[in-house]
């Protein structure tokens, strides 16, 4: 359970990363648009695990694989916003958010369930 402290932490981290790579994302990767859906931050502040979409992109885990070779710099950029709310820069670990892919699966198996034929109920015994 993350404390008040934590979630104010981790909301900060999220606004200021999202604008680095609004910025300059395009260096990074060109033509895909990268998404922050969650931080998670430890109860000491020291790590943040960052949760990243990526739109437009066709290999996901070279994308990630990019965004991790650029964490030191992608973290000093965000200590120089942060300087003034954070005593340290926490450590940034990046992982690719697969909530929207688990999601669609979820869906197709769905619609593959309500197309199937209903197997109708068994008539009960009344004696």
């Amino acid at each position: 359970m993350e404390s008040k402290r934590q979630q104010k932490f981790a909301g900060v981290i999220q606004k200021d990363l999202a604008e680095i790579f609004q910025r300059e994302g395009a260096n990074l990767l060109p033509n895909t648009m990268v998404t922050i859906t969650k931080v998670r931050v430890t109860s000491d502040l020291a790590i943040a695990r960052v949760y990243l979409s990526f739109f437009n992109s066709t290999n996901n885990t070279l994308s990630l694989n990019t965004i991790k070779a650029h964490a030191g710099e992608i973290r000093y950029k965000l200590g120089s916003r942060i300087k003034d709310q954070a005593r340290i820069v926490p450590q940034l670990e990046f992982f690719v958010d697969d909530t929207s892919d688990y999601v669609e699966k979820m869906d197709r198996i769905f619609d593959k369930i309500s197309k199937e034929p209903r197997q109708p109920d068994e008539p009960s015994q009344e004696d």
